[in-house]
């Protein structure tokens, strides 16, 4: 039986240039030149607390904005029960936009008040609770 030595076949010598031991490598330079290096995590958690706050102005213009038509007169006790119910969410979460609304309906719910109907115009997709499904059957012709 024939032995294969890496010069013997055109094939294992294209490879063997290809295999690395990894002993040469400088560890100071490649720590230095990590290809898998992805932002610092640092970085990363500012943009997703710059993010997170832009969501929450944007938010609470939003609501401001609903309850102020539906009470016009009360567009302060708003504007104070916002502030007070953001500082509760940012509490309890690192997702406060997805708290505010519910902390404020509730809130404005202890002052007797009703929140404000919502728009569907600015709904991606109007619901439809009310639509009761029709099911009949169709007749059809077998033959």
């Amino acid at each position: 039986m024939p032995t294969l030595s890496l010069h013997s076949s055109p094939y294992l010598s294209f490879f063997a240039n290809f295999i690395d031991d990894r002993s040469n490598i400088n560890t100071a330079k490649l720590k230095e030149l990590d290809p898998m290096k992805t932002e610092q995590p640092e970085t990363a958690t500012a943009v997703f607390l710059q993010t997170v706050s832009a969501a929450i102005t944007q938010l609470k213009r939003k609501l401001q904005k609903d309850y102020q038509q539906t009470y016009p007169e009360l567009r302060e006790i708003f504007h104070l029960v916002l502030d007070e119910e953001e500082a509760k969410a940012w509490e309890l979460s690192l997702f406060p936009h997805l708290l505010l609304p519910d902390l404020v309906e509730a809130h404005v719910a202890t002052l007797g008040l009703q929140p404000p109907m919502p728009r569907h115009s600015d709904m991606v997709v109007p619901h439809r609770f009310f639509e009761i499904p029709n099911y009949q059957s169709a007749p059809a012709l077998c033959g």
